[in-house]
């Protein structure tokens, strides 16, 4: 029981600076050590003697926005806030470079932190007229975290920090307010013992249900104040219980215990997923912000929310947002109310019964109308602002550049440069290259029949159909598997992030529009329905209920997180529609990018969408694509497994009809733009037959022996096909094979260009050379193949003949070899395998192991790895350039859609990239953000 305060009692207890060690110590206990990296921070850690503490409020702040870096970007925030002159809450923010001295020192503190910290908490006191541990009129605070980089929910924070039950007492006498004093302090407990001590909510929410139970309790608002000092008494005994040690009573241990335990945080599991997933980097480190506590739960006249200046999923110019009354921050993002619309508006849009802020709060509306715009203006960004009304008065708690969604990202940079407050340069270098893969999601056919179990909020943008799980773990074991998922849950945690990211959409049935759930979703680019409130979700049987229709774990769920539908069942998708903001936006890309962007198509189907997406022609046709189909691998396998060159080119007649098929059609899609043709390169296992049946189908073909066609498979079997009998290997054992492959372009080419008036123009490509020698063989081949063609068709035939560089040494003999080439293509996939001696295939086993220590900076088959592979693509373009100057070069790996590899390609002066069609978007922003002097964009 909080007892009621003594007349006279002060707690400002003072501890010395090695007892503060121990206790940052003892707060980072549920965080624990994440070792990795460690090294490197203890050498960046230069313990300095500068400024640790920067103080805001009153008016003034010793920060500014252009230090994110230093104070993390909720510190930045604060500052600039107060430096305009808006009404922040008075606090200070503890650096990130203590957090790297932290981790570098033992989990230490610098010897001057202390003194440091307490001048700025004793001038929070003097702006709001308490003192912090006080008995009569106490300073309460938060502790939040605040990186660099916007990580929502992956750290922790403590609200109402300096609780305990004297100064609960005090809080109440001086609020006249016990009910909302000794809330407060129930939620202090939680969140302390949680963050700080380790011990899991779930030990609180039993004890908070049991009471709701035996008392016929619905909501949290429905206790009064004698069942909240109840609960007070039964959470202390529990804590107690759990680590063996009463509840901390003492304000100024709670403060470095919290702070303890924001530092620990930085290297929980869920932020270093989060860093790994969003390349953030481990070294930034984590600041601290402490700030008086303003309250939200002080009744009918106090709420708490979170409001976006636009749409966070569409880009629409609105305020954008949720509130409750009579709450604490933690009750929105954590979705345990559901909270209400800010605007009139998005309230009848809602089809909500209770009220707006607009019309229960009025002046505070008229007053976050007023600075929404004027933080959008003086930042020229969408803001994410956090706010609270206490009795009445609203302060500002956080702004900064709001997450997005890619189809968000860019209406929002179009309508700022059409403002006037951005230019169109500026828009460019805004979008996340990366994220446009978003806008590629397929959305959900008008015309399809829907099956609507349950409708919820459209929290993130898209349709996505998969297996219904219901945990995060089975989502990451069956993504693994390959099976597509729908991650259910009644509401998301932090914890649940590796899960969420496995999820090819998420489904929850509690929280809002920025839940967890919703701002990780949008900021993942996946699709997610929250708040789906009729939906009843029992873990324990692995079912979910809605509209009498219960399914299971494995079932099929389909949800549009544009409507905010939950669907039975699989429901047809259709491709979106690239036009309006995008069409604007990629115009201005292209008017500033140098590298030509094409596409790897090897059907009419991938070329058409590769014209689609803006491809400015085929970079890699890979013709072993084309004979996957059943009834031309027959004759393929028919081609490998002939003994002598009569039944070699005996199959080689059948597959010429089809190659130049293929061709003609490519040819006409692609009209005018270039296609690059790389000559045959499949490594033989992918169509040797394996099974009797198989071999007996092929044997029929070509009336020969299954046996000893059998033993004939048996004899090209290889150890390591990728690095065997393949590529110019086979152009030059079997010249027949490339023979018929230039045929048939050739011959593709003038039909194609007899048919349509465009001249074809094809650029062959020879696969995996080492030598001149090896080119030289097979481009006479080509040459002569040409001389033939034309003199059977009577037309004049133009083509170019070069090569793919993928092995280290094509790559360091390119000067000799661009003697004969008339173009590079850079196969950065092979050219990685061959430069690191290691199989793609097989790396995943130990690539997370090598990118975790520091040994890589990432997975080098995703970004092209700068330091080796890219300095043999440097060594490669200078030495063929010396020798012809008018060298194509180009790259055609799995690199070309990637931004940071793109930027390195506009570094070096290659001449295009090529990639899936579906990423060459991405690819034309990539490279006109290098062409900007921006790798890497990010909208923050």
């Amino acid at each position: 029981m909080v007892k009621s305060r003594p007349k006279s009692s002060r707690q400002a207890v003072k501890k010395s600076p090695a007892k503060f060690a121990k206790s940052a110590k003892a707060g980072t206990k549920k965080a624990g050590a994440h070792k990795a990296g460690a090294k490197a921070a203890k050498a960046a850690a230069k313990p300095a003697k500068g400024k640790w503490v920067y103080a805001f409020g009153g008016g003034k702040a010793a920060g500014r926005a252009s230090m994110r870096n230093l104070l993390g970007g909720k510190g930045a925030g604060l500052a600039e806030m107060a430096h305009l002159g808006l009404p922040v809450p008075p606090g200070f923010t503890i650096t990130t470079e203590v957090c790297t001295y932290f981790y570098a020192n033992g989990k230490t503190y610098p010897k001057d932190l202390q003194a440091q910290v307490d001048a700025a908490l004793a001038t929070v006191g003097r702006i709001t007229g308490k003192k912090f541990g006080d008995g009569e009129n106490p300073l309460l605070v938060s502790v939040r975290s605040g990186a660099r980089a916007s990580m929502p929910g992956m750290m922790d924070t403590v609200l109402n920090l300096g609780l305990n039950d004297v100064t609960a007492a005090a809080l109440a006498e001086k609020s006249r307010d016990r009910r909302f004093a000794l809330d407060s302090y129930r939620r202090f407990i939680t969140m302390y013992a949680n963050v700080v001590l380790g011990i899991e909510h779930h030990h609180f929410e039993e004890i908070l249900d049991d009471h709701k139970d035996r008392n016929g309790y619905t909501l949290d608002t429905d206790l009064n104040a004698d069942d909240w000092d109840n609960i007070i008494d039964r959470y202390k005994e529990r804590v107690e219980e759990e680590s063996g040690k009463p509840f901390p009573q003492d304000p100024h241990a709670q403060l470095w215990g919290a702070i303890g335990a924001v530092f620990g945080s930085w290297m929980n599991q869920r932020a270093i997923t989060y860093r790994r997933l969003h390349a953030i980097p481990e070294n930034w480190g984590t600041a601290v912000n402490v700030q008086a506590m303003v309250f939200g739960n002080m009744g009918e006249t106090s709420a708490t929310g979170v409001a976006f200046t636009r749409n966070p999923s569409t880009g629409e110019k609105k305020l954008y947002g949720e509130f409750l009354i009579n709450a604490q921050g933690e009750d929105v993002v954590a979705g345990i109310r559901t909270p209400q619309e800010i605007t009139e508006e998005a309230r009848r849009e809602a089809g909500s019964q209770k009220p707006s802020m607009e019309s229960a709060m009025p002046e505070a509306f008229a007053e976050l109308t007023r600075i929404h715009g004027a933080l959008e203006r003086h930042y020229r960004d969408m803001q994410d602002l956090e706010f609270t009304v206490e009795q009445g008065k609203l302060w500002m708690l956080q702004t900064r550049n709001g997450k997005r969604t890619a189809q968000a990202a860019l209406r929002i940079a179009v309508e700022l440069a059409n403002e006037k407050l951005i230019t169109k340069d500026e828009a460019v270098a805004r979008i996340d290259a990366g994220a446009l893969d978003q806008l590629l999601h397929p959305t959900i056919d008008p015309n399809a029949e829907r099956k609507v179990l349950a409708t919820g909020l459209p929290a993130s943008p898209g349709a996505a159909c998969g297996e219904i799980v219901f945990s995060s773990e089975d989502a990451e074991t069956l993504r693994g598997q390959g099976h597509k998922v729908i991650l259910v849950r009644v509401e998301t945690s932090p914890e649940d992030i590796h899960g969420m990211h496995a999820a090819e959409g998420i489904l929850t049935t509690r929280g809002g529009m920025t839940s967890h759930a919703a701002v990780v979703a949008r900021g993942m680019g996946k699709p997610c329905v929250s708040g789906a409130g009729s939906l009843r979700v029992d873990y324990r049987a692995q079912s979910m209920t809605a509209g009498g229709v219960t399914l299971k774990k494995g079932d099929i769920l389909t949800i549009d997180g544009s409507s905010g539908q939950v669907l039975a069942g699989r429901v047809p998708m259709q491709e979106p529609a690239l036009a309006g903001e995008f069409a604007t936006l990629m115009k201005w890309a292209d008017g500033v990018r140098k590298l030509k962007i094409r596409a790897n198509a090897d059907t009419p189907a991938d070329a058409r969408a590769a014209i689609k997406f803006g491809a400015e022609g085929i970079g890699l046709c890979r013709t072993e694509h084309m004979f996957f189909d059943a009834d031309r691998i027959r004759a393929v396998r028919e081609m490998i497994l002939a003994e002598d060159e009569k039944s070699r080119r005996v199959a080689l007649a059948k597959l010429l009809p089809m190659q130049r098929a293929d061709f003609v059609e490519l040819f006409k899609i692609m009209g005018s733009l270039p296609v690059t043709i790389r000559l045959l390169d499949p490594p033989l296992h992918e169509f040797l037959p394996h099974s009797e049946g198989e071999i007996a189908e092929v044997a029929q073909a070509m009336g020969a022996d299954p046996k000893k066609l059998a033993d004939r498979a048996r004899e090209l079997h290889e150890f390591n096909p990728m690095l065997g009998f393949r590529g110019c290997r086979l152009a030059i054992a079997y010249p027949e094979i490339a023979e018929m492959q230039a045929r048939a372009i050739f011959e593709a080419a003038v039909e194609a260009e007899r048919a349509t008036g465009v001249a074809v123009a094809p650029e062959i490509m020879v696969p995996l050379i080492a030598s001149k020698a090896e080119l030289d063989l097979v481009k006479e081949r080509i040459d002569a193949m040409a001389q033939t063609v034309a003199a059977e068709t009577k037309t004049k035939l133009k083509y170019q003949v070069g090569t793919m560089i993928e092995l280290p040494r094509a790559a360091l003999m390119a000067g000799e070899i661009a003697q004969t080439a008339e173009f590079f293509s850079f196969g950065t996939n092979d050219l990685t395998q061959t430069a690191f001696g290691i199989s793609r295939d097989d790396a995943a086993s130990f690539l997370s192991i090598y990118t975790a220590k520091g040994i890589l900076p990432g997975d080098p088959f995703v970004s092209i790895d700068r330091d080796g592979v890219g300095e043999l693509i440097r060594i490669a373009a200078e030495r063929g350039r010396q020798v012809r100057k008018n060298l194509k070069l180009g790259i055609c790996g799995e690199h070309g859609g990637d931004p940071a590899s793109v930027a390195f390609c506009h570094e070096v002066e290659l001449d295009y990239v090529s990639c899936s069609p579906f990423r060459v978007p991405i690819a034309r922003l990539a490279a006109a953000q290098a062409a900007l002097g921006k790798g890497t964009a990010s909208t923050a």
